[in-house]
């Protein structure tokens, strides 16, 4: 889906158009992904929040993109500011604060589509908070795609669609798939039942 890689087996469209059809770089503009794991890089905070941005992008555009993913204060609160070298990899910041940066990377391009995978599974339960809180912010007038185990990050979602072995077994939304017989509401009792916060494991 992000288009780091061509996909042989399948066709994924977009507004009805193969992903292949467009400019890849009309594209990236268009979908922006937060991983898991954020990749920064040993620049500043504003050099990675606006990695790989059109020239039109200002510097409003960046300070509304960090206060959507929840970074603005934790930056301007450093000696540096946006300039605060973040070192090889992102080693000077924390796993919260590396998240942030990057969903802040992600809005910048102001993304028609948003995709999130597992972006809060490596986090503690307080950064993981935050994060929740940026991302729901950023929900707001974009088709947002998360992937994810932890029924904190799904349970909103106005569809979720409920894969096991490959296939789409459920889709509905949390309320509805709550009252079916189902995988859904297993894996939910069982997160339930491993305490406020734990994973599906499967």
């Amino acid at each position: 889906m992000p288009f780091f890689a061509t996909v042989a087996y399948c066709s994924i469209k977009l507004d009805g158009v193969p992903i292949s059809d467009y400019a890849h770089r009309f594209y990236h503009q268009k979908v922006s992904l937060v991983s898991q794991e954020p990749v920064l890089y040993s620049g500043s905070v504003r050099e990675n929040i606006l990695y790989g941005c059109e020239e039109t992008v200002t510097e409003n555009d960046m300070i509304e993109a960090a206060k959507l993913a929840n970074a603005y204060n934790f930056i301007v609160e450093m000696e540096n500011g946006f300039d605060t070298l973040c070192g090889e990899k992102g080693v000077q910041m924390s796993g919260g604060q590396k998240q942030r940066i990057a969903i802040a990377r992600a809005l910048v391009r102001k993304p028609a589509v948003l995709i999130l995978d597992e972006a809060t599974s490596a986090l503690d339960s307080e950064s993981e908070y935050v994060i929740q809180q940026a991302l729901q912010q950023c929900c707001v007038g974009r088709t947002v795609i998360v992937i994810a185990h932890r029924l904190s990050t799904v349970e909103k979602a106005d569809k979720i669609f409920v894969i096991d072995k490959g296939k789409v077994v459920q889709e509905g939304n949390h309320q509805s798939l709550m009252l079916e017989e189902g995988l859904y509401r297993q894996l939910v009792q069982r997160q339930l039942l491993n305490g406020a916060g734990g994973e599906w494991k499967n």
